[in-house]
């Protein structure tokens, strides 16, 4: 059954491969499955169709048959149980892939979040600046944390994982501020994974998507 995914027509943010959709693009390109996507303009996230697949009106979905899946950490979850290559074999490092799932999307995301909405939706707001400083310094102190358990290691826990995808994933909704480059293994993780063939293709795909409705 072919895997159909949701996203967005005309992406907010700029090309760049932040929109959640990239992540579960990037999880089917490292298990080798084929995936089609239908492109959703914002009204159309809003309407009945849409929101009894997503009752939040978000990107992206997942459709496979029957099976019909919403947020990004969970379809990447099914991804990773379904086919070889994001979780390992071993019952303990699997437990231990998956820990960091969740810590990507309940500890580091977040903090990580909010920055973006005190610092695009709240500007106006004469509270901004100090609101901005509080939230960058929560970061740094979840960055170093991060950072410090990484250390010199490639991959958060020996073969890379579905919860580094995660993590690289949340990390680079953070990297245009500068703040993941104060730590040089968490940029140069980030880096590493922006290099492997897998997200390169789907970042290409995605890329595309922007491009051709910026032309059009």
């Amino acid at each position: 059954m072919t895997i159909t995914i949701t996203a967005f027509e005309r992406s907010p943010d700029g090309g760049k491969g932040l929109a959640r959709d990239m992540r579960v693009r990037w999880a089917l390109e490292e298990v080798g499955q084929p995936y089609d996507v239908r492109l959703l303009s914002f009204k159309a996230m809003r309407e009945p169709a849409h929101l009894v697949l997503q009752p939040f009106g978000q990107i992206p979905t997942y459709e496979e048959g029957d099976l019909v899946l919403f947020e990004s950490g969970a379809i990447i979850f099914h991804i990773a149980e379904r086919h070889a290559g994001l979780l390992p074999q071993d019952a303990n490092a699997r437990a231990r892939a998956i820990m960091w799932m969740f810590a990507a999307l309940s500890t580091m995301e977040p903090p990580i979040v909010e920055h973006f909405v005190t610092g695009f939706l709240e500007r106006d707001k004469s509270w901004h600046v100090e609101r901005l400083q509080i939230v960058d310094e929560r970061i740094r102190k979840r960055l170093g944390e991060l950072s410090r358990r990484l250390g010199e290691a490639d991959w958060l826990d020996g073969a890379f994982s579905a919860g580094d995808l995660l993590m690289i994933s949340v990390l680079q909704r953070i990297k245009s501020s500068g703040i993941v480059d104060e730590y040089a293994n968490l940029a140069a993780y980030v880096a590493r994974g922006e290099a492997r063939p897998a997200y390169k293709r789907a970042f290409a795909d995605q890329l595309a998507i922007f491009k051709a409705a910026s032309n059009g």
